[in-house]
């Protein structure tokens, strides 16, 4: 195991390249197991959660080949082998692999995934969906069991709007019978991504992107090749680090569409940033305006932005206020940013931050993959070295972090944890 050092203070200059999409390449990976010859992917980002799911799709039969940036996965052998525990329980988008091994195999058997933790996650919309489309669901010992004759289409209306129940529906529909009408749907861009995947292997879907999303089934789908998105997320992050602490950030390969609510904020805060077709430059200023968010679902401020954004918010003069409406438990950075010297307290959803702060380096743990990035964005701003462990969940989302930093200009470094270091966090 190891631990990260940011050394605050350092201003960052120069350009950074994003990689593909994690929130996409994590369904786009299994929704290759429909396809009955090769799926080519370019641009997966080269993080951990691609390669515990390339070795999931090897593990019941696929064969997955690298080929400088394009993967080549082919499941034309693959069979409906149970999945029960192992590496499907250290994700949480290992669910995906419930709609493709039902959709091709009319079967599945599914351990419960697992991931960041960020509070209750229930997949009951998931379930709602596949029995809706015929399929009896069963939770036996630990494992979700999943069992079909047949699909037929269906109208199914998502009672919480869920990227991973819309996804998950849309993968066991395309080869069902008929028709299926997905409302309240979710939007975001990833979804779009997956049924761009799926209509190029022959699948037939309309709405992708908006909450009503149709699927006509087809017999059988074909291997293609698909380019995928650039990861919203990690531009949202290096957008907050240049807003943190740049002189002149230009942040390539990026869709800026993607992220008008952070750039809304972000410019409400007095950060200078100029729109590209595929590119942003952001400047930073001497001094920054609080500003309250709130999140809520595409196209509102993304979830997954909030824990960078709270870092950044102790470098703004005033008091702001963050709630995050979609995930309970999303404040466990919370008390590793007061250890920094944070001015933060938390009411209920909300989390209540007063700035500027003088924030200190600190030993500090990440709980979650976003979590960790907060805590980056407090290093690089903070006096002193900040230490950080728990970079499992770092490294789940963000690919070549250290290296991106370092061109950057940050001064950031690992090192390995000394065994008693070892004992002490796994015994927090």
């Amino acid at each position: 195991m190891q631990k990260l050092f940011v050394e605050g203070g350092k201003t960052l200059n120069g350009s950074v390249r994003i990689g593909g999409a994690k929130n996409s390449a994590v369904a786009l990976l299994p929704a290759t197991i429909l396809a009955d010859d090769v799926v080519s992917i370019e641009g997966l980002p080269h993080i951990s959660d691609v390669e515990t799911l390339s070795d999931l799709l090897e593990e019941i039969g696929g064969t997955v080949k690298k080929e400088e940036d394009v993967m080549h996965i082919d499941t034309s052998n693959m069979t409906a082998m149970p999945l029960p525990n192992g590496k499907v329980q250290m994700l949480r988008a290992s669910y995906y692999f419930m709609g493709a091994m039902l959709g091709r195999f009319k079967k599945a058997v599914i351990g419960l995934p697992g991931g960041c933790h960020l509070g209750p996650r229930p997949i009951d919309q998931h379930i709602k969906g596949f029995e809706a489309l015929g399929a009896e669901v069963t939770n036996e010992q630990g494992a979700i069991y999943l069992r079909a004759d047949e699909l037929k289409g269906a109208r199914i209306y998502l009672d919480v709007v869920s990227v991973g129940a819309t996804i998950n529906i849309m993968l066991a529909a395309v080869k069902a019978k008929g028709k299926t009408v997905i409302e309240n749907a979710a939007r975001e861009p990833e979804i779009i991504d997956v049924a761009t995947l799926l209509t190029s292997m022959g699948a037939k879907i309309k709405g992708a992107g908006t909450d009503v999303i149709r699927i006509e089934g087809v017999d059988e789908l074909s291997g293609c090749m698909h380019t995928i998105i650039p990861d919203r997320i990690e531009a949202g992050t290096y957008t907050i680090m240049a807003a943190a602490m740049g002189g002149d950030v230009l942040i390539d390969n990026v869709i800026p569409q993607h992220l008008e609510p952070l750039l809304a904020k972000l410019r409400e805060m007095g950060v200078n940033i100029e729109e590209g077709e595929e590119q942003l430059r952001v400047a930073s200023s001497a001094e920054l305006t609080a500003v309250d968010i709130k999140t809520l679902v595409h196209p509102g401020f993304p979830t997954d932005l909030q824990q960078p954004f709270t870092s950044l918010l102790t470098r703004a003069e005033g008091t702001a206020i963050v709630t995050d409406t979609i995930y309970s438990a999303r404040f466990k950075h919370i008390d590793e940013l007061r250890r920094m010297n944070a001015q933060i307290k938390v009411e209920g959803a909300s989390a209540i931050v007063t700035g500027p702060a003088d924030l200190q380096g600190a030993k500090v743990k990440a709980s979650d993959l976003r979590a960790g990035a907060a805590l980056i964005v407090a290093g690089l701003i903070a006096d002193g070295i900040t230490e950080i462990t728990g970079l499992e969940h770092i490294d789940r989302g963000y690919e070549k972090l250290n290296e991106k930093l370092t061109t950057l200009g940050a001064r950031i470094w690992r090192e390995d944890m000394t065994e008693a270091e070892i004992e002490q966090f796994q015994n927090q």
